[in-house]
């Protein structure tokens, strides 16, 4: 928790002047039953109307400058509350931009989502309710209780026994519900994802028939959910009837007092035991008015834990401070003995991979479904960090290499194609800002895209969200073309042909061979074709590097290679 505090000290007028304008509210209200007391005794009991109708313009003041403090005090509030939150959101995007895919994976991604909205809210409201009525409430309950003792000490006593009673209720209910309601959010966590993953697989859902199936999955989770949100209501739910009673119980004893005081004690007046009851009703207000408060200070505490847990965690990925490398070393790229075991696994996804490639060489990584192709790529740039052996760029261990230089240096294309909402030309510019149209066009061109702008408009073609306005292989293709707009030094491309059609990737291949002939390129593909005229080729085999060599080198001597190309080419031989 004090990891989100601190963002509050950019707002220590707001903090102050928030509850001092409703403190300052609150002692009006405190006058009030004062006044009503003196109209009924020396008004009303003497028939003295201009001092009835003074009274009354004193009233409409109080409330009127009551109404000022109150509106002052929710501007400040206000402006602390969603300043206060909107540091945090910053703050924890930031945070999770450091995360490795390793840590994203613990996290889920729904988690951090709802962390980054449905928690944030909660937050922001708790902290505008805790600034406004946090220290208002119990000041004019113990006020008020000060105050019924000035009046009449004897009939104030039941002030005294009632309050106790009261605190025991809301904080008892307050300290059983706190970890309740963090079980809440778990419960819509689990919802969100969910949801999210068949919202994104709805196409296959339905291909599949499967739509009763994730219904009733969908049901089984919310019905989990509602009988928390059941348990946590019922336990919430005690707090108004609970502290009903007693205030009513706590009136009908005062009024009772208050009548024979009023009986036997000359000194004690109707206007008097009038007071009392209003003080005793402010009381009752406040109480509940504090017990709603907890309920949502509760919700704001559990989902501050939450946003809390994640800013503590610290990134499990650290880099080092290097920009260039000074090594002498042929190599742009080494493996050495290199596996991978992911942290839910429970063994290797990668085992024992060692090569070497030059610059201006293309490796090719081939090999079946789940036989580790993306998860040997992710190294390079890494997403993921080697779990055993070394990787090294350009001569030098890759966490040698400060973050910015590590990214500045390698381009990546995942398997799915994404574009952002925004221009083409946005798009193009990511890895390289600066970057002139001819740059890009160069690049567009290269990555056979050419037809494709020009068919939408030019650079300044719209772009729908997630590209939808653009078909698979066009997304492809200009996902292709931004990564070599930034003109990195190592590009790889992660199965980033299987939109495209052979006569395509052929000519995608042969354009970066010939325009782009100092960088290292990476190609991942289950194509033969795609993979055959690079200078190495590594064929993956249930995480295991089972063949390393050259096109020619693997047919005579990789089965598993061999057979890809057979079942591609109908065991045409050679290329």
């Amino acid at each position: 928790m004090k990891r989100l505090l601190k963002y509050l000290k950019y707002y220590k007028k707001e903090t102050v002047l928030g509850p001092l304008f409703k403190l300052l509210e609150a002692s009006l209200e405190l006058i009030v039953p004062l006044i009503i007391a003196a109209v009924i005794d020396r008004g009303i009991a003497t028939g003295d109307t201009s001092y009835v109708v003074k009274m009354c313009l004193l009233l409409v003041l109080l409330g009127a400058v009551g109404l000022f403090f109150s509106v002052t005090a929710q501007y400040f509030a206000a402006k602390a509350s969603v300043g206060f939150v909107t540091r945090v959101r910053h703050a924890l995007f930031g945070h999770m931009q450091k995360f490795s895919y390793s840590d994203i994976d613990e996290l889920g991604s729904s988690g951090m989502i709802t962390k980054l909205t449905a928690d944030s809210d909660k937050v922001q409201s708790g902290l505008n309710l805790t600034l406004r009525l946090l220290l208002r409430s119990p000041f004019v309950v113990f006020g008020a209780m000060i105050m019924a003792f000035t009046v009449d000490a004897t009939s104030a006593l039941t002030f005294a026994a009632v309050i106790p009673v009261l605190a025991v209720v809301v904080f008892g209910i307050m300290l059983i519900t706190m970890p309740l309601y963090k079980k809440v959010q778990g419960g819509v966590d689990k919802i969100l994802r969910k949801t999210r993953e068949n919202i994104s697989g709805v196409r296959v859902i339905r291909a599949f028939g499967k739509e009763e199936d994730e219904i009733s999955e969908f049901k089984d989770e919310n019905e989990k959910l509602t009988k928390i949100q059941k348990r946590t209501g019922h336990v919430s739910a005690l707090m108004n009837p609970l502290t009903y009673v007693i205030i009513n119980v706590g009136i009908i004893a005062l009024i009772n007092v208050g009548a024979l005081r009023v009986y036997e004690d000359p000194s004690m007046t109707k206007g008097d035991v009038v007071a009392l009851y209003n003080y005793m009703a402010q009381i009752l207000v406040e109480l509940i008015k504090l017990a709603n408060l907890i309920i949502s200070i509760t919700k704001a505490l559990a989902s501050a834990s939450r946003i809390a847990d994640v800013l503590d965690k610290e990134p499990s990925q650290s880099f080092g401070t290097l920009e260039n490398s000074t090594s002498a070393s042929d190599y742009y790229l080494e493996f050495e003995n290199v596996s991978l075991r992911y942290r839910s696994s429970g063994e290797d996804s990668l085992t024992g991979i060692s090569f070497k490639v030059r610059r201006g060489e293309t490796l090719g990584i081939i090999g079946g479904t789940g036989s580790g192709k993306t998860s040997l790529i992710n190294l390079i740039p890494r997403f993921y960090d080697a779990t055993g052996g070394s990787i090294k760029l350009f001569g030098e261990d890759i966490k040698n290499y400060s973050e910015a230089a590590l990214r500045r240096k390698i381009a990546c294309v995942p398997q799915k194609a994404v574009l952002f909402r925004g221009t083409i030309r946005e798009n193009m510019c990511w890895g390289n800002p600066d970057a002139e149209d001819d740059e890009l066009l160069f690049a567009i061109d290269t990555a056979q895209a050419a037809e494709v702008v020009s068919d939408k408009g030019g650079l300044d073609a719209r772009v729908e969200q997630g590209g939808r306005n653009f078909s698979g292989g066009q997304r492809q293709r200009l996902t292709i073309a931004r990564a070599i707009a930034a003109k990195p030094e190592i590009l790889i491309l992660d199965d980033s042909f299987s939109a495209l059609d052979y006569a395509t990737d052929a000519a995608l291949r042969r354009k970066i061979r010939e325009r782009i002939k100092d960088t290292t390129v990476v190609i991942v593909s289950q194509r033969a074709s795609s993979v055959m005229d690079a200078d190495l080729i590594v064929a993956l085999d249930d995480g295991e590097a089972v063949g390393i060599g050259t096109h020619e080198e693997l047919l005579s001597g990789c089965e598993i290679y061999r057979e890809i190309y057979e079942s591609q080419f109908g065991g045409a031989g050679n290329g």
